[in-house]
């Protein structure tokens, strides 16, 4: 069977209305799903990657006040409800608060601690630097999330 440019546009058609239709969901799922995961590894000593820069930023921005267990343990439970809100779509808008506040967060290392960020200021991240850029895709996600709350919808655009 010979496909023709009809045939290519109703597939395209059918993919972009199936996306429209199910985005938003796997948004929320695959997002929810990452918080969550990386909220759990942080009750457990070692296992986050982010653990150590993430109690030396936040004892940095609390001046050293809090204790480094009450930091880890906070942020893993922020983590887990972020992640919890989001798949099970409850108190979506503190949710969503909730995400943007850590989200703000994880971009303070790149200001605090440049050294353990970058290999070459401002373009050669390190393996820490790269986990925090990556944040501005989730920042983007929980933005789009955020237009849905009103019932804001995709649109297929056909």
């Amino acid at each position: 069977m010979k496909l023709n440019n009809k045939t290519l546009n109703k597939a395209d058609i059918a993919i972009t209305r199936w996306m429209a239709s199910n985005g938003l969901f796997l948004l929320r799922m695959s997002i929810g799903i990452v918080f969550f995961w990386f909220g759990i590894l942080k009750y457990f000593e070692g296992l986050s990657p982010a653990e150590g820069l993430a109690i030396k930023t936040i004892s940095a921005i609390t001046f050293n006040l809090v204790p480094d267990k009450i930091i880890i343990y906070g942020l893993a439970t922020w983590e887990v409800l972020i992640g919890l809100g989001l798949i099970f779509k409850v108190f979506l808008r503190e949710t969503l608060l909730l995400l943007y506040l850590q989200m703000i967060g994880t971009f303070f290392p790149l200001f605090l601690f440049p050294k353990e960020v970058f290999h070459v200021f401002p373009y050669s991240l390190t393996i820490e630097g790269q986990y925090i850029i990556k944040n501005i895709v989730l920042l983007s996600a929980g933005i789009v999330l955020g237009a849905t709350v009103r019932g804001g919808r995709l649109d297929a655009g056909t």
